[in-house]
């Protein structure tokens, strides 16, 4: 598996290895012991997956808080999304900035985002598949939400506000600005 840092410390690109033939290929999207061996030591709980039927599709900026803030391993399972990943840690040094990855089933790369940063998507094909695993399971009373189009943290969606099809809530979370985070950075 190929593991790659990205600009937000925690924040990785997982790749695993395809073994393929004529038939297709084989893949192993998650392992304990061989990312343990990288010091990526999670305990997934819960697997989720959700279909987009439309591009533009925006969902997020979401995150859970204590005390069932969930890490995330993210990946496409058919189509193609631009995965983002904000640091809402008060006092880290890359507190309100984000990555943007683009997954899809042909790339096969996946998104690991720990506990303290926000997570949302954009579809870029239709019906467009995204699977991932939550190191906590959702508890409605932790959920939360932050305005996708937050011009202070400033993501490049490639979608207009007029373009992108929103959840109620997505379209009426607050922004960043009106965050009191639940969330400490720790210096390592």
């Amino acid at each position: 598996m190929l593991i790659e840092e990205t600009k937000l410390p925690g924040v990785l690109i997982l790749t695993p290895t395809r073994h393929g033939d004529v038939r297709g290929f084989f893949s192993e999207s998650w392992n304990r012991a061989t990312l343990a061996a990288h010091g990526i030591e999670i305990d997934f709980v819960q697997d989720n997956h959700s279909l987009s039927a439309r591009i533009g599709t925006v969902r997020g900026l979401h995150y859970q808080t204590p005390p069932h803030a969930q890490a995330k391993l993210v990946r496409c399972g058919r189509g193609a999304l631009l995965d983002v990943a904000v640091d809402i840690r008060a006092g880290s040094p890359t507190y309100g900035q984000w990555v943007g990855v683009d997954l899809s089933f042909e790339n096969g790369r996946q998104l690991l985002i720990p506990a303290g940063f926000a997570h949302g998507f954009v579809t870029r094909v239709a019906d467009t598949e995204i699977v991932y695993k939550c190191s906590d399971v959702y508890a409605p009373h932790c959920d939360a939400a932050l305005q996708w189009d937050d011009p202070e943290i400033g993501i490049d969606w490639g979608v207009t506000r007029a373009e992108a099809l929103l959840s109620d809530k997505d379209a009426k979370a607050p922004p960043l600005g009106m965050l009191n985070s639940p969330f400490e950075w720790n210096a390592p």
